[in-house]
């Protein structure tokens, strides 16, 4: 191993147990041939499934589903949780070393990763911007299953990272009439620096021909209702992990044909599945991450020796929207 991952040990953040995580000092095992040997740079906090998780608040029924790629221990604590990490390679095939890359994986030092599992930054998108792509893919999975085509009236309810992505991939489909809404004011200016129409709820438009929920809010899915036009389509993007929503499906629910569908960025679109692999849709939205103006998408930023400390605080705060790791 390399003389920054000394005697191949790695530090890695844990949730003990339900609000409370500590630093572990892991080993590695030895290197296979197939994989790579890759040093954290940066990573992000993903709130909204990482707080269901750090709260306990993942369902059994879906721990199978909601496990993550390099997870270690079990939703039911200790679990070794996250999707985003931006390092460099330091050992593996010739051609990959010295290569930036990104990974879905939890936050740790240092880490042995499959070489088909690893992403190539292009030069083009800074590397402590490149830790967006899961976030990217997300959004763009979300507008792939929302279906919306050029001229749509669309309405996204959640100004988090994810509907503020979604809000800007709406935004550019020519002729759209995109607004993204949420009930934090504060949340206009990043909006608006990212292109995006902004409006409080209660400003919401009607007669939409998509409306999207990415606010984990059951008042808001209910709305969308209200907003969707005759045979309008609502696109649910949130998880409420084991929480009960009620949903008024009366009123004008059946009169105006109205359809609900979910989006989970576990699989890909049905009506693209047939030709895109999880690699190229990945690949995709770090290509589409190029734009500067996804840098008011960082709401703060920690040193990594800090996590385990502020952790808890990162995740309750209804101010953040990507909270930036720095390694």
């Amino acid at each position: 191993m390399k003389q920054d991952c000394p005697h191949g040990t790695s530090r890695a953040l844990w949730i003990e147990r339900q609000g409370i995580c500590a630093f572990r000092t892991e080993i590695l095992p030895p290197m296979k041939s197939d994989e790579v040997l890759v040093q954290a740079r940066f990573g992000a906090i993903s709130r909204g499934t990482e707080s269901l998780v750090f709260n306990g608040q993942v369902p059994t029924s879906e721990y199978q589903n909601m496990t993550c790629p390099h997870q270690e221990g079990s939703f039911a604590f200790p679990i070794k949780y996250g999707y985003s990490i931006v390092g460099d390679v330091q050992d593996g095939p010739k051609e990959l070393l010295g290569r930036t890359v990104f990974c879905l994986h939890p936050h740790q030092t240092h880490f042995l990763a499959k070489s088909a599992d690893i992403h190539v930054i292009p030069n083009t998108v800074p590397a402590e911007r490149a830790v967006l792509a899961a976030n990217m893919e997300t959004a763009l999975n979300i507008i792939w299953d929302a279906g919306i085509l050029p001229g749509d009236r669309v309405a996204i309810f959640g100004g988090g990272v994810v509907g503020m992505l979604a809000a800007y991939l709406a935004t550019g489909i020519i002729g759209t009439e995109t607004t993204l809404l949420d009930i934090n004011p504060k949340r206009k200016t990043v909006a608006t620096n990212l292109g995006i129409t902004f409006a409080s709820p209660d400003a919401a438009p009607r007669d939409c021909d998509v409306v999207i929920n990415a606010s984990a809010s059951s008042a808001a899915l209910n709305q969308a209702l209200e907003c969707a036009g005759y045979e309008g389509r609502i696109v649910e993007a949130s998880w409420y992990g084991d929480k009960k929503v009620e949903i008024n499906l009366g009123r004008q629910f059946h009169s105006k044909r109205l359809s609900i569908t979910s989006s989970q960025v576990g699989g890909i679109s049905n009506a693209r599945r047939s030709r895109w692999t999880f690699a190229r849709r990945l690949n995709a939205a770090m290509s589409l991450l190029t734009d500067h103006r996804f840098d008011a998408l960082f709401s703060g930023e920690t040193a990594f020796d800090a996590l385990d400390r502020n952790y808890a605080e990162i995740i309750a705060s209804p101010s953040t929207l990507c909270h930036r790791i720095v390694y």
